[in-house]
Order: structure tokens, then C-alpha cells, then sequence
């Protein structure tokens, strides 16, 4: 009797030590950009329902996700700023980066009657570097003829944390302008000249909101989802183009290199938008590391897969634009590099 209840007991121990570990091969651990958080939400619930699958997904910004990446502690991270050669080295090992949509940067403001803004890049440098303090100021009023600017103080707000969006709008500025690019220069994290800092694409949002005057820069669906205005921008091209899926699209039409690493604002596009750009999954090459097993790093694939292919039906509805049909087979081609072990994981 005593026998068979040990042997019982050893069995039950078993069985809920390969339950415990099913359950940790079905549930994937992500962190980083806020920028495509909207689009990976609706993503990772319906990918749930279906394959039953959960993913803990922590929008904590760009800078954050490579961090958490690095240190092991997430099976994939989210960035709107692709990692360079020096930052992928300092991580130990190669990291891979696949591209799941693109959005628009967007200037979003706090004025009274609803104002729709045309801005220059010289306008948006001059703001963000405090050389224009008035909305009233003649620079702003020449290019937006007609429109009543109010004598109101302009309140600049910007990112506090590491941020892929920052990466993206001081690229853009950066190649409009060289005063910003000596003064202030590109990157996830920078030391602002003006203006008050707001943790997230939310946070940004929410101070804009709340503070008459105030201008910031977000990702485009949260001034949808806030019912904030985007400023329409001037493009190389000499146009002033709103903010669209058609826009942000239209942005991407150039070539993309063979690890998608690609920076596409201030772009050659009439009809481009300038202030657009990717953002990415990043995960390990080899997979083998840590204790992770092949079937999670399986299931891994499986997701990013799907969020390259199927997943792309909710991009639009958000307000995102879905990857090129070129991007997809470049990304396809990079999920196929991924190994355990040194053998590829997914199959052909």
C-alpha cells in the first residue's frame, strides 16, 4: 500500500513537472516599444484564441526591450530603433531583427478651434530646439495662411524613457538639419534643449492633452485613439503630407537591405510621409541558450510567423501600414536563419 501511494506520488510529481513545463513552452514573454503596442495587442489576443498561446507583452519603450533582451530575461524584445552593430555585439551573440509594420511619427498639439497645422521641418527643428516660443510667430504663420494662431506659449514635450519613436523623429531631424544633428544629434535617449518629459507614446499623448500649447510627437493611432490632430509635414518633395497609411506606405518604397535594418524617414517619396519608420521583433539567432527548449523557441518562430503573414490583416484597421510584399520574403528568409542548436528551426 505504501508502495503503490509512493509510486503514486512520484507519477502526480511527473506529470504536473511536464504540465508546468507545457504551460512554459505555450506562454511567450516579450517587452519594448510602445510605438506598435495597439497593433500587438489585437495581435496577441487573437493568436491566443487560436493556438492558445499567451504572450505577456510589456510596452516599457525601445530602449527597455533591448535591455531586457540583453539580460535574457524576455524571449523577444520590441524596438522602434534597430540595434546597431556595436549595441548587437555588446549583447554576446547575434540578434536578429524582423519587421512587423510600419507607422507614422506624428506632431500632435493643444490648441484651441481645432487647428489643422502645416509644418515644416525647419518649424518642427526650431520648436523642438526652443528657437520658437510663440505659436503666433510669424515662421509658423506664413506657412499656415488664414488660420487664426493663437498668442499662446509653446510647451515642447518629449520622451523621458529610451524610445524607439525618439530614434525615429531625431533621425528625421537629424537629416533636415545639421544644427540639430551637432546640438542634439539621433538616438533612443537624448538631452533635450527644451520641454517636458513624458514616460511612453501614452504619456506623451495624455501631457499633450492636458497641457493648451503644448505640441509632442507620437506614434498615429494614439491621437486616433485620443482624438488629438497630426500636423501635415513637408516632405523632401516639397509637399506637406498628412499622416496616412497610404503616406507611411508610400515612405517605405525604397530598398530595404537583406536584415531589414532600415532607416526611412525624411524620404525620396512625393507622396511619402516624412517622419516614418519599421519597428521589429528582435530575438536571439541561436536559441539554445538559458535552458530554453526547442519547443519554446518553436513556438517563438510561430508567433513572429504568423504576425508577418496573417497577423497583417489588423494592421490597417489600427491605422498602421502592413509590410511590403519585398520585407515579408527578406523577413521570412531571416525566420528560416534562426536555429537550436545549430539546426534550423522551422521547417521547409
Amino acid at each position: 500500500m505504501k508502495r503503490a501511494l509512493a509510486l503514486g506520488l512520484v507519477v502526480y510529481a511527473c506529470l504536473s513537472l511536464l504540465s508546468a513545463c507545457n504551460a512554459a513552452d505555450k506562454e511567450i514573454l516579450g517587452a519594448g516599444a510602445t510605438f506598435p503596442y495597439p497593433l500587438y495587442s489585437k495581435m496577441f489576443d487573437v493568436y491566443a484564441q487560436q493556438f492558445g498561446v499567451k504572450v505577456n507583452y510589456q510596452a516599457i519603450g525601445s530602449g527597455g526591450g533591448i535591455k531586457q533582451l540583453a539580460e535574457k530575461t524576455v524571449d523577444f524584445g520590441g524596438t522602434d530603433a534597430y540595434m546597431t552593430d556595436e549595441e548587437v555585439k555588446a549583447a554576446g551573440a547575434a540578434i536578429v531583427h524582423v519587421p512587423t509594420c510600419l507607422g507614422a511619427v506624428v506632431l500632435t498639439y493643444n490648441l484651441p478651434g481645432n487647428l489643422a497645422l502645416k509644418v515644416t521641418p525647419e518649424i518642427a527643428v526650431d520648436i523642438f530646439l526652443g528657437n520658437l516660443t510663440r505659436w503666433n510667430d510669424a515662421k509658423i504663420g506664413e506657412v499656415n495662411p488664414g488660420i487664426a494662431l493663437p498668442d499662446m506659449a509653446i510647451v515642447v514635450v518629449h520622451r523621458s524613457d529610451g524610445s524607439g519613436t525618439t530614434a525615429i523623429f531625431s533621425d528625421y531631424l537629424s537629416k533636415v538639419s545639421t544644427d540639430w544633428k551637432e546640438k542634439v544629434g539621433a538616438g533612443k535617449s537624448l538631452n533635450w534643449p527644451v520641454g517636458l518629459g513624458a514616460k511612453g507614446n501614452p504619456g506623451v499623448a495624455g501631457l499633450v492633452k492636458q497641457l493648451p500649447g503644448a505640441i509632442g510627437y507620437v506614434e498615429l493611432v494614439y491621437t486616433l485613439q485620443n482624438k488629438m490632430p497630426a500636423a501635415a509635414v513637408k516632405n523632401k518633395a516639397g509637399v506637406f503630407v498628412e499622416p496616412t497609411i497610404a503616406s507611411v506606405t508610400a515612405a517605405a518604397a525604397v530598398e530595404i537591405p537583406p536584415d531589414t535594418r532600415a532607416s526611412i524617414t525624411d524620404t525620396d517619396a512625393k507622396d511619402g510621409y516624412p517622419i516614418s519608420g519599421f519597428t521589429w521583433l528582435i530575438f536571439y539567432r541561436e536559441q539554445n541558450y538559458g535552458g530554453r527548449s526547442e519547443t519554446k523557441a518553436r513556438e517563438l518562430l510561430k508567433l513572429v510567423s504568423w504576425m508577418i503573414h496573417d497577423g497583417q490583416r489588423f494592421a490597417e484597421e489600427l491605422k498602421y501600414s502592413s509590410l511590403p510584399a519585398d520585407v515579408v520574403t527578406k523577413a521570412d528568409k531571416i525566420l528560416a536563419s534562426v536555429t537550436y542548436a545549430g539546426k534550423p528551426i522551422l521547417k521547409k
